[in-house]
């Protein structure tokens, strides 16, 4: 399979940082083109015009969830678990495409939602499957809160050591509901 260019990826990059970083109105073809160090020209050869950026991110978004998706079925340790011990900010792909595209949604784009409530809907099932459907809700809920709780306190680049108590308590009731 042919490798994507490298311009390509970086602009992609540079486009998700600046949503994440100012947001999706200022993250115009001119200021994505600053950030990823192409010319406007290399940018509109990749993408010819702000929607087919943001298509490749909800592109890029589904990609990682899938990825993210077949991990937390393998987990030994359960869906559950690994939902709850992957809601912290580790700065991984998936994290930074995810806070990108909440920046998509936040603005009321569609397309974003929709792709949102379906990775949501993935995760519930998987999640359901291990720990029943009114339990799987509850460590969803768990787990959005972890990370938003993050956010708030510190951004993107919050501190997970803070957190880790709180994956373990929370571990801890997880197990006890289910027990």
């Amino acid at each position: 399979m042919p490798r994507k260019p490298v311009a390509r990826d970086a602009v992609l990059d540079a486009f998700e940082e600046l949503l994440i970083d100012v947001g999706e109105r200022a993250a115009t073809l001119d200021a994505v083109a600053r950030r990823a160090g192409v010319s406007k020209g290399g940018l509109l050869y990749h993408f010819p015009n702000k929607e087919a950026l943001i298509a490749a991110t909800l592109e890029r978004l589904d990609r990682l969830a899938r990825e993210d998706l077949d991990a937390m079925a393998a987990a030994p340790e359960g869906a559950a678990a690994y939902f709850i011990r992957s809601s912290l900010w580790s700065d991984t792909p998936m994290d930074r495409s995810f806070v990108a595209a909440t920046r998509l949604a936040e603005v009321a784009h569609e397309e974003a939602r929709r792709r949102f409530a379906a990775i949501q809907q993935q995760w519930l099932e998987l999640i359901g499957a291990d720990v029943g459907p009114a339990m799987a809700k509850a460590v969803l809920y768990m787990g959005d809160g972890l990370y938003f709780n993050a956010m708030w306190e510190s951004g993107p680049s919050g501190n997970a050591v803070n957190r880790e108590a709180d994956v373990h308590e929370l571990l801890a009731a997880v197990e006890r509901l289910r027990g």
